[in-house]
């Protein structure tokens, strides 16, 4: 009997969404594969079941095309879920984006997640986060033996490539130096379009990542980083003798990669090896952050949930991911290295600055990712490389983020 009234159950429901009576919200996010498996599992069903509405989804890797292209032809998604405040500031600035005001708790997320934009209104929130300056390597690797790495070009795990996103990784990179050694002050002018790029502290982050590696000095080296994908990047780690030692990689990473989970991968703050690092319990994050486009009954009820304790709960456990949400505290099961990485993205004392070339007007962090792949091929191009971006800077029209950091002075 149970089993026939679960069956009728889920038949009343295709019937009613066949009529087309059930409320439906779309959601747009880059989630597929496993990923979409476990958002629709986690969240998607909870939410439904919940609120009788239902979630049309879609997930694609190419997920700024396809919204570029909806917003284009007046069908945009309710809901989406970007990684770019940037980009979703010039939809605000197109009047694309609809405020949250009223609709999320905005006190439970720091200043650099929920950044208010110069109208005053915020227009997105983080379902999941990430943080981004810690450097992994392989459990029972001395801290005298991570120095020596660091000095060889060759111990670098480094994969720039991404699809059509290729070259984030280097930028990562240049945003984390610039941090560590100049400090959030600096950074947020940077990432707010008050720093030149020919300035003293840009150019040093470039040829301080230069040095470390090797750019321009071995053909085979720059083969690999170059034609190797950012997630396969960890590979050469479980080798013997090992190809790699050390990975400046999102902690994302240390779940999606295989290879750091057979070698135990254990991290240690960017700024432990970085040179010239000065910058005291600074730290580079980035986030998946929802947007309302529409807005409808359901569309502002997905708002609601996703932004609950729940949903950020769940979607961190099922993602072994992190919230930012203070209400969603970290629990202290699982291993150490996650529920460290938890606590620092929460800590109240660290100052905590969003990925800067995310944070970024799309045109010029897409010319930063294409510059990084140049200049590991051709040093003796920074000068021109930084010119050009330095001129895409000065265009006029481009949204720029008041702030990125949360405790910047």
């Amino acid at each position: 009997m149970a089993s026939c009234l679960v069956l009728l159950a889920a038949a009343v429901v295709l019937g009613v969404r066949a009529l087309g009576r059930e409320p439906t919200v779309t959601l747009l996010a880059n989630w597929t594969g496993d990923d979409e498996r476990n958002l629709r599992q986690a969240v998607i069903e909870p939410f439904e079941r919940k609120y009788h509405v239902h979630v049309d989804y879609q997930g694609s890797s190419a997920e700024s095309q396809v919204l570029g292209a909806d917003v284009e032809a007046g069908t945009p998604p309710d809901v989406v879920v970007l990684t770019g405040p940037g980009e979703l500031a010039d939809y605000a600035g197109q009047k694309q984006l609809q405020p949250l005001d009223g609709l999320i708790p905005r006190e439970d997320f720091g200043a650099s997640w929920a950044t208010p934009l110069a109208d005053g209104h915020v227009y997105w929130f983080p379902l999941k986060a990430d943080l981004k300056s810690i450097v992994w390597y392989p459990a029972g690797t001395s801290e005298a033996e991570r120095r020596r790495a660091r000095d060889d070009p060759a111990q670098w795990c480094v994969g720039m490539g991404s699809g059509a996103t290729s070259g984030w990784p280097g930028t990562d990179w240049i945003e984390d130096i610039l941090l560590q050694q100049h400090g959030p002050g600096v950074y947020q002018s940077w990432a707010g379009g008050r720093l030149s790029w020919r300035s003293p502290q840009v150019r040093r982050a470039w040829t301080t990542w230069g040095r470390l590696m090797g750019a321009g000095t071995s053909s085979s080296l720059l083969r690999r980083t170059l034609q190797t994908g950012y997630a396969e990047a960890s590979a050469p780690v479980t080798a013997t003798p090992r190809g790699c030692t050390l990975e400046h990689q999102a902690s994302f990473i240390r779940t999606q990669s295989t290879a750091w989970s057979q070698v135990d991968g254990r991290y240690a703050p960017s700024s432990d090896l970085i040179p010239g690092s000065t910058a005291d319990d600074s730290w580079e994050v980035s986030g998946d952050l929802v947007a309302l486009l529409h807005t409808t009954p359901q569309a502002r009820q997905l708002i609601r949930y996703l932004s609950s304790p729940t949903a950020q709960r769940a979607w961190a456990t099922a993602e072994s991911a992190f919230s930012v949400d203070i209400r969603a505290q970290p629990t202290t099961t699982g291993p150490t290295w996650h529920h460290t990485l938890a606590t620092t993205l929460l800590s109240p004392s660290a100052t905590h600055c969003f990925d800067a070339s995310d944070a970024m007007p799309p045109t010029i962090r897409d010319a930063f990712a294409e510059a990084a792949i140049d200049y590991l091929a051709h040093p003796g191009h920074l000068d021109s490389l930084l010119t050009t971006l330095e001129t895409l800077r000065q265009a006029p029209g481009q949204t720029w983020l008041p702030a990125v950091c949360d405790r910047a002075p």
